[in-house]
């Protein structure tokens, strides 16, 4: 596995560690349905988070955020439809990116809810 897989995986991981620590359950990782994966979906009351992770070693260029291209975001919500549908939950479905920043040893975490919307 290339270093950079490696560095998206352990950014994953600190996602998850940072919703649990702030009261989510994690449902699913990496769900995949047709050409879509939606690297965490996680439920906090009545709301169901669909999570991007985009993990930078450096945000020099872009804001990290604005790499969740309009093609990725369409397959996120054809993803979201589709798990909905299949566990036949009746919740609030929101659309959050989790950016993660490395700055040397020390790892930056943002969290954006509601970064776009489904229509």
């Amino acid at each position: 596995m290339g270093r950079h897989n490696e560095f998206g995986k352990e950014g994953e991981q600190i996602a998850v560690d940072f919703l649990i620590k702030n009261g989510y359950s994690i449902s699913y990782r990496n769900y995949r349905y047709l050409k879509a994966e939606i690297d965490i979906i996680a439920q906090k009351d009545d709301v169901l988070a669909i999570v991007e992770v985009r993990s930078r070693s450096s945000n020099f260029l872009e804001n990290i955020a604005d790499t969740v291209t309009p093609k990725k975001i369409k397959l996120m919500v054809m993803a979201a439809d589709h798990y909905v549908t299949e566990a036949n939950i009746d919740v609030e479905v929101r659309f959050d990116i989790i950016t993660i920043l490395k700055n040397k040893s020390r790892f930056e975490l943002e969290h954006l809810e509601n970064a776009f919307y489904h229509f």
